[in-house]
């Protein structure tokens, strides 16, 4: 399968499977013509790849749990629990801070419209 057909397949960019490819994340075999040919095997490892990019993994982050993207590691791998409970810790930590930061804004924008229902009273 070609690259077009492959990316259409898969919901992303030629771009981004061509990214898979040059962060060592996907390796592709090519035609005699030189077009990258997609196996099924392929699709499934960028399939694998596209949906840890999108729960907020990075490119390099996902090269260090290559054993979770081939078909041999798509039950448990080694190391891939661990790595997805430190994403979530992450992701827990930021939300608080994220959490941290309404409450401040929230209560900045209560003391403003507090001063300026004060000034309409006055």
């Amino acid at each position: 399968m070609q690259a077009k057909e492959a990316a259409d397949q898969l919901g992303i960019t030629q771009r981004m499977l061509r990214h898979y490819e040059s962060e060592g994340l996907l390796e592709v075999a090519r035609s005699v013509n030189g077009y990258r040919s997609y196996r099924v095997a392929d699709l499934r490892r960028a399939g694998r790849i596209r949906d840890f990019i999108a729960i907020g993994f990075s490119t390099r982050e996902i090269r260090g749990m290559a054993a979770c993207l081939s078909d041999e590691g798509a039950g448990p791998c080694e190391g891939g629990i661990a790595l997805m409970q430190e994403k979530l810790a992450h992701i827990e930590r930021l939300q608080s801070e994220l959490d941290e930061r309404r409450a401040a804004v929230l209560a900045r924008m209560a003391t403003l419209q507090d001063s300026l229902a004060d000034k309409v009273d006055a």
